[in-house]
């Protein structure tokens, strides 16, 4: 097996991986079919609508993070997850109950929302440490990667798949056959080999734990240097489900089936992202960076973009460079926390990365009513690119780091310490002195 797939050789996470794509699928289905509900149905186009609904689903993670990410430390992580995921199905059940039978409002998709957002705050840390328990510790950035391709390869299908079912029979449907795909990671968490799963630590109950995963944190600079890079780039650039909603009516005049197709065209940069970052054996902070400002060029340049097909192929880059900042931050978080202090940890990654949508989401869609649907893609490209370099600039300063380029050498570009710019600087001494006896 190719080192891109090498995790699919165990056989828990293969079972994992299929039953996680099946639920992805659903959840990207319903996704699209929440935003087209609340755009098209219940509201009269209102992005600031649509910005509440997003922000209710999200505001949980931000509000209860810490606490969640404790919980996952401290009970058995495959049970938390099928009640998580058996809670998630049930509530688009009910969504989609109601929509069939021409009862759901506005504020039912408003509380809905808020309950889904409840249970994937305790369902994401539990979810993302969950890997660490399926493959040997060697092939975590190679899961994590994996993990990311299935969640993008259901992208690629899910808003299209939505977009037709819309198109055909209403939102209904897509809400129930959500509620079906829920099932499919609960019956994978029950078949899976107990025996062969990896023993993770439990923290013994005790006072002061959530201040305890704080102070960790705290003390390890480069995980808060990612931590503010995803904040910054999680509220403000990857509001895709928001952005993509409003550009597609509001700029292009688009239906449905179109929109749907917006989101499958995004996936197949981030399912390329996932894929190449499945091979890399160790993520590192200056990949973090370099894909964050790499997102924010890319998102500058889709927004400006004339024409419908000319914005859907400048999503590819989008979404390429969007999944790599995600999974090399994701990965580089896991693999460089202790086991018994990495829900807490995720938890407050996820909290910071997701949580920030309930403030970005109406903002987005405010700038979007005030200034057109474009800005809403502007804003998250600049600010993208005005935390990366702040964070460029932070870690120079601090580790009194040059930025170096040479057209004639390889690599052309080269970050050096002040050890390395010494032996640097006497090796070209030393080769000047040669030259001139030579010339001598």
């Amino acid at each position: 097996m190719s080192a891109t797939f090498r995790s699919l050789s165990i056989p828990n996470y293969r079972i994992w991986f299929g039953g996680a794509l099946v639920s992805n699928v659903g959840t990207w289905m319903q996704r699209v079919a929440q935003d087209w509900l609340v755009l098209s149905v219940l509201t009269a186009g209102s992005g600031v609508a649509v910005g509440i609904t997003t922000g209710l689903q999200f505001l949980p993670m931000l509000l209860l993070g810490p606490y969640a990410g404790l919980v996952a430390d401290r009970v058995d992580k495959r049970r938390l997850l099928m009640l998580t995921q058996g809670l998630s199905g049930l509530w688009g059940l009910v969504l989609g109950v109601l929509v069939v039978t021409g009862s759901a409002q506005l504020w039912h998709v408003y509380v809905l929302a808020a309950l889904l957002g409840i249970t994937t705050a305790f369902d994401a840390p539990a979810r993302q440490t969950f890997v660490a328990a399926l493959v040997p510790p060697e092939n975590l950035p190679n899961a994590v990667g994996l993990n990311s391709a299935a969640f993008n390869g259901a992208r690629l299908v899910g808003p299209g798949i939505a977009g037709l079912l819309i198109a055909a029979f209403g939102t209904g449907p897509v809400f129930l056959i959500n509620a079906v795909t829920f099932m499919a990671t609960v019956v994978a968490l029950v078949l899976m080999r107990t025996d062969e799963l990896r023993p993770m630590p439990l923290a013994a109950r005790g006072k002061g734990q959530v201040r305890e995963g704080l102070r960790y944190v705290k003390g390890r600079p480069e995980i808060v240097l990612v931590l503010v890079v995803m904040g910054t780039v999680g509220t403000l650039g990857m509001n895709f489900q928001l952005t993509t909603a409003l550009v597609a009516t509001g700029v292009f005049d688009k239906g449905a089936q179109e929109y749907g197709l917006l989101g499958s065209i995004l996936a197949i940069g981030s399912l390329s992202g996932a894929l190449l970052a499945a091979r890399r054996e160790r993520p590192r902070l200056r990949l973090v960076l370099g894909a964050a400002g790499a997102f924010g060029v890319s998102a500058i340049v889709a927004a400006s973009m004339p024409t419908y097909w000319s914005f859907a192929i400048a999503l590819i880059p989008v979404g390429l460079t969007a999944l790599t900042l995600m999974t090399a931050a994701n990965a580089m978080v896991q693999t460089t926390t202790e086991p018994a202090m990495r829900g807490r940890v995720m938890a407050l990654y996820m909290m910071i990365f997701m949580g920030g949508t309930p403030i970005g989401s109406p903002l987005i869609g405010l700038v979007g009513d005030v200034f057109g649907a474009r800005w809403t893609i502007y804003l998250g490209g600049i600010s993208a690119l005005v935390v990366t370099v702040g964070a460029v600039l932070y870690v120079l300063r601090r580790d009194d780091l040059r930025i170096r380029y040479r057209l004639h050498q390889t690599p052309h570009l080269q970050v050096l310490n002040a050890a390395e710019r010494s032996a640097a600087h006497a090796s070209l001494d030393a080769e000047s002195a040669r030259a001139g006896r030579t010339a001598a």
